[in-house]
């Protein structure tokens, strides 16, 4: 075999050239055709037979692929291998991969991959180890938020839940999104979205072939009626110059719903952290409450300044307590004495005043702290324990526990007045 390589400049392979074959050197061939199609070939002997083995039209196969290519070829024969042979076992490897991954497929619909992918599985590697692959729920602390994951799936992807996953096709996503795509605009998006991904990790994984029939952009938006741009509305809110009237008949309600709503209110907590709230965050003799960070929406601890009144709670939450169990739920349902659900909170708070959620009382707060106090914005907003960025963000490093302080005990003081009294005492403000 010549060893002159490289015969060939990229300007003739891609120029005009007379039909028959170039030589490249070293076994490596450009085929011209009458026509004046060109195509790879490398040409070796083995055990005394010459052999043509295609690489592939030159359109596909560039001047410097096809010199990698019969460079490797070559080195195969060097090692006394047959490029040829190598060639037919890669294929044969691929095709079985591909049998492989069919039965794989064939194994699991849409709702039992759907499942797996949320919850997490167990999956055996190369080796034969087993491990455990996390489910992309897993990330999500709010339980609510994985509640509705599953459930949404569960009943608008039910057209289908039951169906093998490389049989899925736009029409059968259509099923599921049109009966609310414009009746249900933001759960539509979501269960679409949520589609979107399950059947993106079933092609990342091999287990069905693209394109994505869930895409919106360049393909459902082509098929899907317009829809009215999403709105996400606030939580409806009491104002907060009525906060003195509700206060005065919720005071009067002795549940422990009650209890844990007063507690919520003068915290401006939300309500999943105050109705997880346990005697171990608590400390009465400091006026700390100290919310960890697994409890809190921004995954960051949060210590709140508890005023008297909110300490006056905790002590009347404590007549109730059945155990004197330091982690125990300070306000525990009295049937199970389990956590509150979040519909106790809200049916309380239903049977005082229609038309506002326990979750609007923080923009009640934030809204009168805005409205009618010096109370500056940050330590208003770490009140909240919202996150901040910027400047304001690198003032959050410190608790500002006593600034926080004054600014819940003002509020306390607001809230727990009489309603003929609209002088509110800011001795405490800072400005």
């Amino acid at each position: 075999m010549a060893r002159n390589l490289d015969l060939l400049t990229a300007r003739e392979v891609s120029g005009k050239l007379a039909a028959g074959r170039h030589s490249d050197g070293g076994g490596l061939y450009l085929n011209v055709t009458a026509a004046g199609s060109k195509s790879w070939a490398f040409f070796y002997k083995r055990d005394g037979k010459r052999t043509e083995m295609g690489l592939g039209p030159l359109d596909n196969v560039p001047l410097k692929t096809a010199r990698q290519m019969a460079s490797d070829a070559r080195e195969m024969l060097g090692q006394g291998r047959d490029p040829l042979d190598e060639r037919k076992a890669a294929q044969r490897a691929k095709e079985e991969a591909e049998r492989e991954k069919e039965a794989e497929a064939a194994k699991y619909t849409f709702g039992v991959f759907a499942m797996r992918l949320l919850k997490g599985y167990t999956e055996t590697d190369e080796k034969g180890r087993a491990r455990w692959v996390p489910g992309i729920l897993e990330g999500h602390r709010n339980v609510k938020h994985r509640q509705q994951w599953e459930n949404t799936l569960v009943e608008y992807a039910a057209p289908i839940w039951a169906m093998k996953l490389d049989e899925i096709e736009t029409d059968h996503i259509l099923r599921c999104l049109a009966p609310i795509w414009t009746t249900k605009a933001e759960t539509a998006a979501r269960v679409r979205g949520r589609i979107e991904r399950i059947l993106a990790a079933a092609i990342a994984k091999g287990l069905r072939r693209g394109p994505n029939p869930a895409l919106l952009r360049g393909h459902l938006d082509a098929l899907l009626p317009k829809r009215q741009r999403l709105q996400r509305g606030h939580h409806p809110a009491l104002p907060w110059h009525e906060m003195q009237g509700f206060w005065l008949e919720a005071s009067a309600l002795t549940s422990i719903s009650a209890i844990c709503l007063r507690f919520t209110i003068l915290t401006a907590a939300r309500s999943g952290e105050s109705r997880g709230a346990r005697w171990n965050e608590i400390d009465l003799e400091k006026g700390i409450w100290t919310v960890p960070a697994e409890r809190m929406k921004a995954g960051r601890e949060h210590v709140v300044p508890l005023s008297e009144a909110a300490i006056a709670i905790l002590e009347e939450a404590a007549k109730l307590r059945q155990l004197e169990d330091e982690a125990g739920l300070v306000f525990p349902s009295s049937r199970d004495r389990k956590q509150l659900s979040d519909m106790a909170l809200s049916m309380c708070l239903r049977g005082i005043c229609e038309g506002i959620t326990v979750h609007g009382f923080r923009s009640s707060f934030r809204d009168w702290a805005g409205d009618a106090t010096p109370h500056a914005r940050e330590v208003v907003e770490q009140a909240l324990a919202h996150t901040i960025g910027g400047v304001e963000g690198a003032y959050r490093r410190g608790t500002a526990v006593e600034k926080r302080r004054g600014l819940m005990a003002d509020w306390a003081a607001f809230v727990t007045s009489k309603p003929a009294d609209n002088i509110v005492h800011l001795s405490r403000a800072v400005s």
